[in-house]
Parts: structure tokens; C-alpha cells; sequence
């Protein structure tokens, strides 16, 4: 825990992205409208995946026909953000299976500190084909645990 905050320290090897909290994530109260989060994430595992990892996440859905879709979500809402708000998305890989991986995310307040959300995701890797689970790709695997060395 982080002596002057009270809230978990950044995982080690978490990816993060800044992002600002537009007129189109909050709902009528100024607030962002909670479903939004889920889409920030999102958008933060295809950077991760494209620039974090280097592997081209466009070329692993569309040419190598490579899924990752979620199959757990837990999230816990702790702050509100509003409209305006400079924000911080993070995502750090808690477990590495054959087929699936554990994602901790988190959206906060990067000045503060303050945890305004936070997610457990698992995601599977699937053919787009079957939409059956298959193993993790070689080469995502190999960038996964070049970026979170500990899961080795």
C-alpha cells in the first residue's frame, strides 16, 4: 500500500496511457457512465498489445484471425471521474496461462494517486475461425513475458 494514499501502488510492468475524460464518456450527471470504462480498457489492451507488446493487434484480428475476448470481468468502482478530468489507464498481466491471461487494469488520478476504478480481466485467446480457445501466439507470449518478466 502507498504510505500517503492509502490505495495499492502500481503494479509492477503496467503499461500506462494518459487519457482525458470527454463530454461522450459521462452521462447526464457530468460523471463518466460506468459501461465507459470498459471501453477505455479496451482501447488501452489493443495499445498494450500494439505498442507495448510490438504485435500489430489489427494483423492478429483481421490476417492472423487471432481473438482475445473476455470471458471474466470484476470491476470495482471507487471515485467518480468527471468530464475534463486528466486521468491515467493502467494495465499490468497478473497471470499467463496457455490459453488465457489475467489482466489487472486500473484508471486513477495521476497527480494524486487516487484509484477511481479497477478491473480483473480474463481474457482467452480464440480462432476466429472455430471460436474455439488456442494457444497464446508464440510471439504474443514471448512479448508478454519480455514486458512482465516475473510471470516467467
Amino acid at each position: 500500500m502507498a504510505a500517503s494514499t492509502g490505495e495499492p501502488e502500481a503494479p509492477q510492468a503496467e503499461f500506462q496511457r494518459a487519457r482525458m475524460i470527454r463530454f461522450s464518456d459521462c452521462d447526464p450527471a457530468g460523471i463518466v457512465f460506468y459501461p465507459q470504462y470498459f471501453v477505455m480498457l479496451n482501447g488501452l489492451v489493443e495499445d498494450w498489445v500494439s505498442e507495448g507488446l510490438g504485435v500489430d493487434y489489427h494483423a492478429l484480428i483481421a490476417k492472423r484471425r487471432i481473438g482475445l475476448p473476455t470471458v471474466r470481468l470484476e470491476a470495482d468502482f471507487r471515485a467518480v471521474s468527471r468530464m475534463g478530468d486528466q486521468v491515467m489507464l493502467g494495465l499490468a498481466v497478473e497471470r499467463l496461462g496457455s490459453r488465457s491471461m489475467t489482466l489487472a487494469l486500473r484508471c486513477f488520478d495521476p497527480a494524486s494517486g487516487e484509484l477511481r476504478m479497477q478491473v480483473k480481466q480474463v481474457l482467452v485467446t480464440t480462432s476466429l475461425e472455430s471460436h474455439r480457445s488456442v494457444e497464446i501466439p508464440p510471439d504474443l507470449r514471448t512479448a508478454i513475458l519480455r514486458s512482465a518478466p516475473s510471470l516467467a
